[in-house]
């Protein structure tokens, strides 16, 4: 007679073994008809599962974000269910749930087009309206490697073979389909109600270019209408705010083919680059850093020692000169201990911070490069602390409240926290691990953070703290980030006498706080739509005459603004007034001054703002007053 205890403590007892269905039945009609899954013990399972001992029961509904994940990961099936029903002949690979939808692979004779995306849609509209029970079966994985052969799958029959033999496999069946898959699902495809196929992609079998070219399908699903659209609304605001156009259209970059992966910074978007690093630069001083810059290419042994041959090589750029293997750093780690172990250090001198805007190259694969957002060339604010243990608490506290006063001189005030935690791949004991990580959430509790834990997802060296900033249309990027390592300073030698005069291995904090400066401009043109703050601004204004009259008179306010600081740009082209002023609109300028007789003769400017408002007419001593106020409040930086 099993007892459920449910999430608010209450409990109910049952004559009889029960499924998570059934209880929800026996809590209320209208939870039996939300319930999507249960969460038996702390584990998900499909509302059909038998619970025949006591139990701690959690009905999931699409109110829960593992409800939504299941609504995705049904959706993905339902998805490969049509695919089959329309195109027999196509073969089922992978599908997994990712960030705000899913992905099915196929294997097809012929590309498949919007027309085909269109007529998949509309037949997962039909087998949802069906309401089709989805149900769980167990195989030998012997009899399903058999079965999914019969059936013409093999790319299935390959995944199952993988599994060791004496184990079983789930399989989900819907109607006329079949998958292999460990579930979770929803109990029937009628509780899928809003989902839309997104896209066509290529993608590798198992993810290697040596293999099959498959097709890939997007697709997103959500428990509300009101939510797709909102999705959708991102979509295309996302779409308006690309970087990559916006770098066009502002003339701040630019890419090609003959070096895929970097950039090419024009004037304007190495003005931006340039206001940002000197920031960072004045961070670095203010906060006791001192800067340093190391080589590009390093000795293969260095590498070794520092572990990165062994779990970083595929993605290094490797040469070889005079039979010596080197490496271009794709990171600056290693460097900084170098420059540290250059001197006999005390332990007066720590914590010793050490920052450099370190230019690293990374062998990302082809198909991953995006624009700014993920390239094979780039510059870190990096920086690096040797420390104490007894220090690392009050080091990770000092950086915590400094990371996020930069994010607000940047404009972003809403900064999400995960500490990612040890990974399966890495260096160091357990216990060295445990200090690790103990350190981290110590310095968080000491900020009186919040922050959730990601298991497996920290560097091979060490856990780490992730700062992710949240944009003007919601979108989440992971910028800053804290690491503790207790290995790689005693693997690279790095010593200091301590007070006893015994030597010791120094604790080494990772930090970032930007991360890739040209990763956080395309996040910050994204933000603004283009439209960058002043302080930011690569123009913070132009200077337009009306006629050839005003030349000199437009000269000297350039000149004069120049002068104080500001990046001006002045045009006597010979053209219309209102055609200069649609042109320089275009490029999203903080302001347009304009001088025409009239205010020539009474030493005034006409200023516009960006919004196109008409601010009147002001002496160039009101404007600069104007201007400085709108810096000391837009960021503390000026």
């Amino acid at each position: 007679m099993p007892v459920i205890t449910l999430p608010d403590g209450s409990q109910r007892s049952f004559a009889q073994p029960v499924t998570v269905a059934e209880v929800a039945a026996s809590i209320g009609a209208g939870l039996a008809r939300a319930a999507l899954a249960g969460k038996v013990d702390g584990q998900l399972v499909d509302t059909s599962r038998t619970i025949s001992a006591d139990a701690v029961l959690a009905i999931i509904t699409d109110k829960d974000a593992e409800g939504l994940d299941l609504i995705r990961h049904s959706a993905s099936h339902l998805m490969a269910y049509a695919v089959k029903e329309l195109f027999p002949e196509a073969q089922v690979t992978i599908g997994p749930v990712i960030e705000d939808g899913f992905y099915y692979d196929f294997s097809y004779s012929r590309p498949f087009t919007p027309d085909d995306l269109n007529a998949i849609e509309k037949r997962m509209t039909e087998l949802a309206k069906r309401d089709i029970p989805v149900t769980r079966s167990v195989l030998p994985r012997d009899e399903a490697v058999a079965y999914f052969k019969d059936i013409g799958e093999h790319y299935k029959a390959d995944i199952i073979a993988s599994i060791p033999a004496d184990q079983d496999v789930s399989l989900y069946t819907e109607g006329a389909f079949t998958d292999l898959c460990r579930g979770p699902h929803v109990p029937s495809t009628g509780k899928l109600k809003v989902f839309k196929l997104m896209k066509l992609a290529g993608a590798y079998w198992r993810g290697d270019s040596k293999n099959e070219m498959l097709q890939r399908i997007y697709g997103t699903a959500w428990a509300k209408k009101e939510d797709l659209d909102a999705y959708l609304f991102r979509l295309e605001e996302a779409e308006k705010r690309d970087h990559r156009k916006l770098g066009k259209q502002l003339d701040l970059f630019h890419m090609q083919d003959e070096a895929p992966g970097m950039v090419f910074w024009h004037p304007k978007g190495w003005a931006v680059w340039q206001v940002i690093e000197q920031y960072m630069r004045r961070v670095y001083l203010d906060n006791g850093y001192q800067e340093v810059r190391c080589p590009q290419i390093i000795d293969r042994v260095l590498w070794e020692k520092s572990g990165h041959w062994e779990h970083y090589k595929a993605n290094m750029f490797t040469t070889e000169s005079e039979k010596h293997d080197y490496a271009i750093k794709p990171m600056n780690c290693p460097g900084h201990v170098q420059v540290f172990n250059a001197d006999l250090r005390s332990y007066r001198e720590l914590p010793l911070r050490y920052g450099e805007f370190g230019s690293c190259h990374r062998n990302e694969p082809s198909g991953g490069l995006h624009g700014l957002m993920r390239v094979r060339g780039f510059v870190q604010d990096d920086g690096h602390i040797f420390c104490t243990e007894d220090q690392i608490e009050s080091e990770v506290t000092a950086f915590n409240a400094l990371v996020l006063k930069v994010y607000g001189d940047f404009g972003f005030h809403d900064v999400a926290v995960k500490l990612a935690l040890r990974p399966d791949s890495k260096v160091g004991s357990e216990e060295v691990w445990d200090k690790s990580e103990e350190a981290l959430r110590a310095g968080l509790r000491a900020s009186g953070l919040e922050w959730i834990e990601l298991p497996g997802e920290g560097a091979f060296y060490g856990p780490k703290i992730e700062f992710h900033i949240k944009d003007a249309i919601g979108r989440s990027w992971q910028c800053g980030t804290i690491q503790v390592d207790f290995s790689m300073p005693g693997r690279l030698g790095a010593e200091f006498v301590d007070e006893d005069n015994t030597r010791k291995i120094p604790v080494m904090l990772h930090r970032a706080i930007l991360g890739s400066l040209e990763r956080f401009i395309g996040i910050l043109v994204e933000n603004h739509a283009g439209a960058l703050p002043l302080w930011l601004a690569p123009v913070q204004m132009a200077v337009l005459n009306i006629s050839q009259a005003q030349d000199v008179y437009a000269t000297q306010v350039a000149e004069t603004l120049r002068s104080e600081g500001f990046r001006v740009h002045l045009d006597l082209r010979n053209e219309k007034i209102n055609y200069k002023i649609r042109e320089h609109s275009m490029q999203k300028l903080p302001y347009l001054l304009i001088v025409g007789d009239k205010e020539m003769a009474a030493g005034l400017v006409a200023v516009r703002n960006r919004q196109g408002e008409d601010l009147g007419q002001m002496s160039v001593e009101a404007l600069l007053q104007r201007l400085k106020s709108e810096l000391q409040t837009g960021s503390s930086t000026a």
